[in-house]
């Protein structure tokens, strides 16, 4: 039988510039699984992109260049580039890789490799009586539903090893690789008292870096934990590592450098900003472990990501490993009908009609009697931190159906068209609320776009020492979907818009080999022979990301919201097609990874 064909892309006008001495590196391999042809490859490194196939075998790449002969599959990939799967080092699919086997919404974002278990939360270790602890602080940090979480989870584990067991018995649509969390580290050594924040012991200390150290040697990435306010569990408790020492962190980074190695992944405050980075060069400094943190610009301090990003450098030039973790577009709520909240959402009159199906819903918000309630209503201000936010209407955005405008011009905002228009803001909110059946979508900008300018954001990225994630994939599923960064990339920044750009090879290699590396992953992100062969096949002429959805596809019928997209021809991991021209194909062929990979030796 010859070898399955799949269709070409559009043709293109882009010719190679050069070929890098190492495009044509093998002898031909006739007998190879999947060949990606006539395709402009630009393969991580940075290097100028350059035409030609690359070649896969039994999941590694076994020829780049001219390949001869035929694969038991092939793709013609004429027209669109050819990169290496895209690696994300912040998701929260902590649960997800035990209930599900498509991590969505990053898989249909060319994503091809997760990290898990970031930002301290997490389901390992766990006695059976902090389990409700665990639900409960997944729930309030990442906004996880709790009866999600009890359908999905079997708790078939104790331990970050046997925890590590259930998840190397799945069969995904990416790889997966796991951080132990701080949360569940801390409740597991210290009972009540670890989530109570006290002191830890010396002897509890010495216990958590033996455990961290297991856990390392058993294949966990590396450890995380949280020192910011902002994350709480549902019923209010602060984080288990917010307060925790110096003593306690370094003892506990020093158990992943014993187990083998690995990295250290933070989010805190900078309240105390040298006292917070002193801690951040302790771990760094006395553990020799790599360090990265989330960097973004906040409201409380707009030019402090500008000092951070002078301090890491100053660190890294003393030969300590420190990255900031940034995000590549504006951290975004989504504000509608179909989500968890939008401006109309605290409104008494509202809310006796919340809990109705959507369609019945926007009927009842049509009726003359029930619009005029409500607006009378507006603006409603309850205790509920959210509840000011989601009624800044010079704040909110809506999001057109394709490709929906996610850097904010204060011109856009709902307050600024209803000025234009003549009419009162709070009315045009309302009567875009309930206009295409109810699935309109806001967005406001949370983070890093607190001066609504991507200047911020630009300059984080483009610092040698910061890497992009912070997608959150998992999480927040009916609040965010940053987890279409990658996709951003890819139409805002390469493509170019609004006199900003980033050159395609950069682009790439922000979003492959740099992460990658970060992860110390490095059997992956780069098109060379030898390296893992996650590919994604993408129509650049055709690229377009379109305006969240919700979908309803959890356990308990809950809900996520994802972002659509076409011009994905082919997600490829391992050397299997998981997504052929943004559909999936139902190949699994992702699997658990076991902590930091090495290069491989032809490399």
């Amino acid at each position: 039988m010859g070898a399955r064909k799949v269709r070409p892309c559009r043709p293109t006008s882009r010719v190679p510039k050069s070929i890098g001495e190492e495009s044509v590196m093998s002898q031909p391999n006739p007998a190879v699984d999947l060949i990606v042809r006539n395709g402009l490859i630009v393969d991580g490194t940075g290097g100028e992109p350059y035409k030609g196939d690359v070649a896969i075998k039994d999941g590694k790449i076994v020829e780049v260049g001219t390949v001869s002969g035929s694969g038991k599959e092939e793709i013609d990939a004429a027209g669109c580039i050819v990169t290496p799967g895209f690696v994300d080092l912040h998701t929260h699919y902590d649960g997800h890789v035990l209930w599900d086997t498509h991590l969505k919404p990053s898989s249909n974002h060319g994503v091809t490799t997760a990290l898990i278990g970031n930002c301290g939360v997490g389901f390992a270790p766990c006695k059976p009586e902090t389990r409700a602890a665990m639900l409960n602080f997944m729930e309030g940090v990442e906004d996880i539903p709790k009866e999600v979480m009890e359908a999905g989870l079997a708790w078939n584990w104790r331990t970050f090893p046997e925890y590590l067991e259930a998840v190397a018995a799945r069969h995904l649509d990416m790889d997966v690789a796991a951080h132990i969390g701080h949360v569940p580290l801390r409740a597991y050594v210290m009972g009540q008292r670890g989530i109570d924040r006290e002191p830890a012991t010396p002897e509890e200390i010495e216990e958590m870096s033996r455990i961290t150290e297991e856990a390392v040697r058993a294949g966990a990435i590396g450890f995380s934990t949280s020192r910011t306010t902002h994350h709480q569990s549902r019923d209010g408790w602060k984080t288990a590592g917010l307060t925790a020492s110096k003593e306690e962190l370094v003892a506990i980074a020093k158990g992943v450098q014993r187990g083998g190695g690995g990295a250290v992944q933070l989010i805190t405050d900078f309240t105390d900003h040298e006292g917070e980075f002193a801690l951040i060069e302790a771990m760094a400094r006395e553990a020799d472990c790599p360090v990265s943190f989330t960097m973004t610009q906040k409201d409380d301090n707009l030019k402090r990501h500008v000092k951070t990003m002078e301090m890491i450098e100053k660190a890294n030039a003393e030969g300590l490993e420190i990255r900031g973790q940034v995000l590549s577009r504006p951290t975004t709520t989504l504000l509608g009908l179909s989500v968890s909240g939008h401006p109309l959402a605290f409104c008494p009159s509202y809310q006796k009609i919340a809990d109705l199906p959507l369609p019945e819903r926007v009927a009842e918000m049509k009726k003359p009697e029930v619009r005029k309630a409500i607006l009378d209503e507006f603006p409603t201000i309850t205790e509920h931190r959210a509840s000011k936010a989601y009624t800044m209407l010079d704040r909110i955005y809506e999001l057109k159906a394709v490709e929906p405008e996610l850097e904010p011009f204060k011109e856009n905002s709902l307050a600024a068209i209803a000025e234009r228009l003549g009419v009162p803001a709070k009315e045009y909110a309302y009567d875009r609320l309930i206009d295409d059946d109810g699935l309109t979508m806001f967005m406001l900008p949370s983070t890093t776009m607190i001066d609504q300018a991507m200047d911020a954001i630009e300059k984080m990225m483009k610092h040698p020492n910061t890497v992009l994630a912070l997608g959150d994939g998992g999480a927040h599923s009916t609040q965010i979907c940053d987890a279409s960064a990658q996709s951003y990339m890819l139409t805002r920044w390469i493509k170019g818009r609004h006199g900003r750009s980033i050159p395609l090879p950069e682009g790439i290699k922000m979003i492959t080999l740099d992460p990658a590396v970060a992860a110390g992953m490095l059997d992956r992100g780069v098109i060379k022979v030898g390296y893992k062969g996650d590919l994604n096949v993408i129509d650049m002429d055709n690229f377009a990301l379109y305006r969240p959805l919700r979908v309803n596809d959890m356990p308990a019928g809950a809900g996520r919201v994802i972002m659509p997209t076409t011009g994905y021809r082919a997600t490829i991991v391992s050397g299997e097609i998981t997504r052929r021209d943004d559909k999936e194909t139902g190949n699994l062929p992702g699997r658990l990874i076991r902590g930091r990979q090495p290069a491989p030796a032809a490399a």
